[in-house]
């Protein structure tokens, strides 16, 4: 009796893992450019990519730019808007690889959970929405609430907390760490997120 138990035990993780990793793959991927600044000219950035590549990537009047800085998670209170690249686990939470925190006038920037690319390649999820709850009894778990759902985000110590707010074009200097977000087509920026004095924006 106890041997089937634990084989239907088992089994169900199994088909739980399955269908977590269904659910994300079935998500539509958002694939951020990530690197550092090169040079701005003609409306044209151009940076180096992690991987040593370089690229380039136009701008546009509608291209948003965002400044980015480290901070820490003393800065999540209840009704911060927040998003995280995190990875689905088998109890249906997510943990997070990283967590930002937006301005208030930024809040709703891409709010939802879907597919992400990690840095490193690996196909995560990403959630942007308002918290709800903030628990610090077992580890750092956060309710995250948004359009159509509620996940519960567990955030390990060791991840980066980032805070980000509206930046200007003239932050895109030499040197600057970036993440690009290609519009439609891939031609040109529909955003783009830049440290705060060398910072590498975490998502």
């Amino acid at each position: 009796m106890k041997l089937k138990t634990a084989l239907s035990t088992t089994f169900g993780l199994l088909m739980l893992s399955a269908a977590v990793m269904a659910t994300a793959a079935d998500m539509p991927v958002i694939k951020p450019l990530r690197g550092t600044v090169e040079s701005v000219s003609n409306n044209t950035l151009t940076f180096t990519t992690r991987a040593g590549a370089q690229q380039t990537i136009g701008l546009t009047d509608k291209t948003g730019i965002n400044r980015v800085s480290k901070t820490s998670i003393d800065s999540i209170k209840a009704d911060s808007f927040v998003g995280s690249a995190a990875t689905p686990q088998t109890d249906g939470t997510l943990k997070a690889l990283e967590v930002t925190i937006f301005e208030a006038s930024l809040k709703g920037s891409g709010e939802g959970h879907y597919g992400w690319q990690n840095a490193d390649g690996s196909t995560g999820t990403m959630t942007n929405g308002t918290v709800g709850k903030l628990s610090k009894a077992n580890g750092r778990t956060l309710t995250v609430n948004y359009k159509g759902g509620e996940k519960q985000l567990v955030v390990p110590e060791d991840v980066p907390i980032a805070y980000v707010e509206p930046g200007k074009a003239d932050e895109l200097v030499k040197g600057a760490k970036i993440v690009v977000f290609p519009a439609e087509g891939g031609t040109t920026a529909r955003g783009i997120a830049v440290g705060k004095d060398g910072f590498q924006p975490p998502m």
